[in-house]
């Protein structure tokens, strides 16, 4: 195994044969953006063995104010690949699988035939969101599901909890109702924010990628939003 030195105040919280485990797991990660871009960095930095990421898109300077690979010189550029470089620069040996994919019905089949020790799921767009989560859940694969960053301001108010124990969250109503509409009531754990949303900060948007609006952002809402569900991944594999 290469030198793990890097990793030595993990193992020194955690313990060695904890941190063996993450070394031998393999954890994949639905969506660079927001969300999703601070999940992968923060399970990298926590010594994941190996990692699959998956993200369609190119960087969009709306972008900037919340997702990590969003730069002033990033602009048009895939965000899988810039992810893709970021975690090899943390740990080079890292077994790391990039798709550069949009996620559809065919293709999320696909995907989750790979035998995973854990999946996070940052997609942002309802119909792609409910086809992955109803997949996983019938192949039976350990996830963490992010539930809506957008309008929103308070990170302490945070929460891990079952999707039917989601509330107030408008994203996790639709989320919810799609999941019943599918014979899914429960069983998928979820990252959720029960704060008030600020409704004068939905806007509409031109349809694309099976988005038809989208809320303001504040910086590290999403990035907190990654940072618990990185948590819950590393927490759950240490039996912590």
């Amino acid at each position: 195994m290469s030198d793990l030195q890097w990793l030595s105040r993990t193992e020194l919280l955690i313990g060695k044969e904890r941190l063996m485990k993450l070394q031998n797991a393999h954890v994949l990660v639905v969506g660079m953006g927001g969300v999703g871009s601070f999940a992968a960095e923060f399970i990298c930095r926590g010594g994941i063995g190996s990692m699959t990421i998956v993200d369609g898109d190119v960087v969009d300077p709306s972008n900037r104010n919340r997702q990590l690979p969003a730069l002033a010189t990033t602009h048009g550029l895939p965000k899988a690949e810039i992810m893709a470089e970021r975690l090899l620069s943390i740990n080079p040996d890292l077994k790391l699988t990039v798709i550069k994919e949009f996620i559809n019905p065919d293709r999320a089949v696909q995907i989750l035939s790979t035998p995973y020790d854990y999946v996070v799921d940052a997609i942002d767009s309802i119909t792609p969101k409910i086809t992955f989560l109803k997949t996983a859940y019938e192949h039976k694969v350990r996830i963490v599901s992010s539930m809506g960053a957008g309008a929103k301001l308070d990170p302490t108010q945070l929460q891990v909890v079952d999707i039917s124990k989601t509330h107030t969250c408008p994203f996790a109503q639709y989320v919810r109702k799609r999941l019943r509409e599918e014979g899914i009531k429960e069983g998928i754990k979820t990252v959720f924010s029960p704060e008030e949303p600020i409704k004068e900060s939905l806007m509409l948007t031109d349809g694309r990628n099976f988005k038809k609006s989208a809320y303001g952002t504040i910086s590290y809402l999403p990035a907190t939003f990654g940072s618990v569900c990185a948590s819950v991944v590393i927490r759950d594999l240490i039996g912590k």
